[in-house]
């Protein structure tokens, strides 16, 4: 008899796709060193509804379920590993996370903070992951000591997580935002500036004191010849999305001139091995600066899984500050 267990099943028999929770096959491990864990919690990402929309093609060997962000409990360990069942975590996962059990790396879970709910918790890997990947170790921001961070779409998970981490970590911050009142928020959360993303939106950038290092961007077209204009000497352009549109036209001299260097990436293609030095990254850089209390956790709002077809809205509507985390 197959064993089973419920989980977001995603229908397309009409001309838009259905998300319910069903009963589906349990999972089982695919290699050593993977544990199970009981979800308690499921973060809600973008890439989660380009996947229900057939807009991107998951990895081969990644499981066919959304969801790519957990909190939970360890409840099996296949191999060897640091963790125990009953250790609490969470976890970045290889998909299925919108589901009551999901088997991950071992090497991709990090402690659940202390004092942090579940809930909490699952708001951190997928946003935490894709700024320390993309904006430290790609972007190298701190290389020569204290620099400067703007982040587009300051208010968004993303936003969020890039405010806390590099602010954290003794850097100076600048966010762009769409609504006035975001700015306010993004302040409150610790950047030191915030301003509108209108058309003046570089020349109030430039106006303040100092250059910028390094840029993270998810925005793509719009901001490109901004981003350039804004950019101090060496500076770096981080691009993790395109949501403006993705053709940009490079003015090679002027790159030259400034030494820019361009980067960009997505996470779920990385390998196994990179994600694990990204999660050791955070677990010696950034989680002693959760335990210290100079990173706390935003929420937006939380939906029982069972409502993930209106999860999915409130992200897709935008204006949203933080994270939306589905509870199990």
């Amino acid at each position: 008899m197959v064993e089973l267990m419920k989980a977001i099943k995603l229908d397309y028999t009409n001309d838009s796709p259905q998300m319910s929770w069903e009963n589906v096959p349990y999972p089982h491990p695919t290699a050593e060193g993977q544990v199970l864990i009981r979800v308690k919690a499921a973060g809600v990402n973008r890439p989660d509804i380009l996947q229900r929309d057939r807009q991107y093609e998951p990895p081969a060997d990644a499981s066919p379920i959304l969801g790519l962000e957990v909190a939970g409990v360890v409840e099996q360990v296949f191999g060897e590993s640091q963790w125990r069942p009953g250790d609490e975590v969470c976890a970045l996962t290889h998909g299925g996370g919108y589901a009551e059990y999901v088997w991950v790396d071992e090497r991709h879970c990090l402690p659940k903070p202390e004092g942090w709910s579940f809930v909490e918790a699952a708001s951190l890997p997928e946003t935490y992951f894709t700024v320390w990947f993309n904006v430290f170790m790609q972007g190298e921001l701190g290389r020569r000591g204290a620099e400067t961070l703007l982040v587009h779409a300051g208010a968004s998970g993303i936003g969020v997580a890039g405010i806390q981490m590099a602010k954290a970590l003794g850097h100076r911050v600048i966010i762009t935002a769409r609504k006035e009142a975001q700015l306010n928020i993004c302040k409150d959360i610790g950047a030191d500036a915030a301003v509108l993303l209108d058309d003046d939106w570089v020349t109030q950038v430039k106006a303040l004191r100092g250059s910028v290092q390094v840029v993270l961007d998810m925005l793509g077209e719009k901001t490109y010849p901004g981003n350039i204009q804004v950019l101090g000497k060496e500076g770096r352009l981080v691009w993790i999305a395109f949501l403006t549109g993705a053709k940009v036209s490079v003015t090679i001299p002027q790159m030259m001139e400034k030494q820019i260097r361009l980067t960009s990436s997505f996470l779920r293609p990385q390998s196994f091995d990179v994600k694990a030095k990204i999660a050791a990254g955070l677990r010696e850089h950034i989680w002693p600066q959760i335990s210290a209390g100079k990173i706390k956790p935003v929420i937006e709002k939380t939906f029982p899984i069972q409502d993930v077809q209106q999860a999915h809205a409130w992200l897709e509507k935008g204006g949203h500050v933080g994270k939306i985390v589905l509870t199990v």
